[in-house]
């Protein structure tokens, strides 16, 4: 059947509680003796509680006393974030009390805080950095309970990557063990895009964004003297996202190097063959390099006093191997440009995607506190916002899967060999976890779901 316009009706499929599903065409609807192969049964997949407002909450506008920490490495729209927490609760809910704690974790025990009210944080979105200061480690459990619990503080707020929501887990433990009413909510922060479960963190496409700045740079350098080499380092200590995205946005990159995809320098579909190749049919190549990819052949020559491994620097060493190799290549002098925007990255203020995300973070946060959750962290899953575990949260790294469909479109896009053989992609396969996520509102009916096939569908 067609509608005027000639196309095919809706097929609208209705249920309870006046549930309408307006599915698609499906061939055996026109094909009565169609052959339909089914597939082995899978597991439903995990639910996660979908974010956003309740019509109960656990806390009075008046009796809250919120306070927001920063914690880690510096990211993209740090500052925003914390302007719309404060803003947030102050416009949704009503809350005047809100403190800032500053420099990290060790600011509960060691530091003033800051009071905290909208006029004081109106244009912080546009500064980089963090208005509250932050620091690594300081973590001390009892210490910091014991600041909430003397301070009347109800509601904590960390802002942080999988480091810092390792503490805020203990300090949920502590703070539950005690029997204190405080709601503990992370907010996940790192540029390395490496915290799982969650679609992607804040700050990330930013990073993406500006590296674009470095590898424009490098390839105009390349291309702009015979043999030209340029060689751009950027941050993923053990994840390769940023290297990988920047790379496939910019389209000048002939060779990518992230810490999952192990590559050799010499011999046949080695790197300097590669270089070598590229050098042959474009006279120039723009290399870029995660700051945690190649460590293992870094290892072999550079260790501390104590024999310990260290994260070189793997764009200076990588940049003097080239050298090194090319200078005995007497037909083929090459001229390298070596260029590290690594921290340049992740000081500049978000752009305006991060920033209208950091806002849904923010928002996501404040209303599952409000409304009495605790011990979980807010995050986009399968598109759809929702309070996922601490648990989920370190329980592992997020990292580029070398045999998944991203880093196969990338080898596509700078003709790079693989660096692989038949047991790297086995044992791949193997560390690969299961993608299945299942949200829920919060009366349980379910919103969307993927299973461990990957393939996703709405109910």
């Amino acid at each position: 059947m067609s509608t005027e316009n000639g196309c095919a009706e809706p097929k609208l499929v209705t249920g309870d509680a006046g549930y309408v599903l307006e599915d698609v065409p499906h061939l055996s609807d026109y094909i009565p003796d169609l052959l339909i192969v089914v597939g082995r049964s899978s597991p439903r997949g995990t639910h996660f509680r979908r974010a956003g407002p309740r019509q109960k909450v656990c806390f009075e506008s008046d009796e809250v006393l919120a306070c927001i920490v920063t914690c880690g490495g510096l990211c993209p729209g740090l500052n925003t974030v914390i302007r719309e927490l404060v803003c947030g609760l102050h416009d949704m809910y009503g809350v005047n009390s809100i403190l800032g704690i500053e420099d990290g974790y060790k600011g509960f025990y060691s530091r003033n805080t800051i009071p905290l009210r909208p006029k004081v944080v109106n244009d912080i979105h546009r500064r980089g950095g963090t208005i509250l200061g932050t620091s690594r480690g300081g973590h001390n459990t009892s210490k910091i309970v014991d600041s909430i619990q003397d301070r009347g503080i109800n509601q904590v707020y960390i802002i942080g990557g999988d480091g810092t929501h390792k503490g805020a887990a203990m300090i949920f433990e502590e703070i539950r063990r005690r029997g204190l009413k405080v709601a503990v909510v992370g907010i996940p922060k790192t540029i390395d895009n490496d915290i799982p479960v969650i679609d992607k963190s804040f700050g990330f496409d930013t990073a993406v964004e500006e590296a674009q700045r470095a590898i424009n740079a490098a390839h105009v350098e390349a291309e702009s003297i015979e043999n030209g080499i340029g060689v751009v380092k950027l941050m993923g200590r053990d994840s390769g996202f940023i290297a990988m995205y920047a790379t496939l946005a910019s389209r000048d990159v002939d060779c990518c190097l992230i810490p999952e995809s192990p590559f050799f320098l010499e011999g046949p579909g080695g790197l300097f063959e590669h270089i070598k190749n590229r050098l042959k049919e474009n006279g120039h190549m723009v290399l870029v390099i995660a700051e945690g990819a190649g460590q293992d052949l870094l290892r072999e020559s550079m260790k501390d006093a104590s024999g310990n491994k260290q994260l070189q620097d793997v764009g200076f060493w990588i940049s003097q191997k080239i050298k090194d190799h090319f200078s005995k290549e007497k037909k083929m002098p090459v001229n390298l440009k070596y260029i590290d925007p690594t921290y340049m990255i992740r000081a500049i203020p978000g752009n305006a995607s991060d920033n209208v995300y950091c806002t849904l973070l923010a928002h996501s946060a404040i209303h599952g506190a409000m409304a009495g959750f605790t011990g979980f962290t807010v995050g986009p899953v399968n598109a759809r916002h929702a309070y996922i575990p601490f648990y989920r949260i370190i329980e592992r790294q997020n990292k580029v899967g070398i045999t998944d469909r991203m880093w196969a479109r990338l080898l596509s896009s700078t003709n790079q060999p693989s660096f692989l053989d038949a047991k790297d992609v086995a044992e791949s396969k193997k560390e690969k976890p299961p993608s299945s996520q299942l949200l829920s509102d919060d009366d349980g009916e379910n919103l969307h779901r993927e299973n461990h096939s990957g393939k996703s569908y709405f109910l």
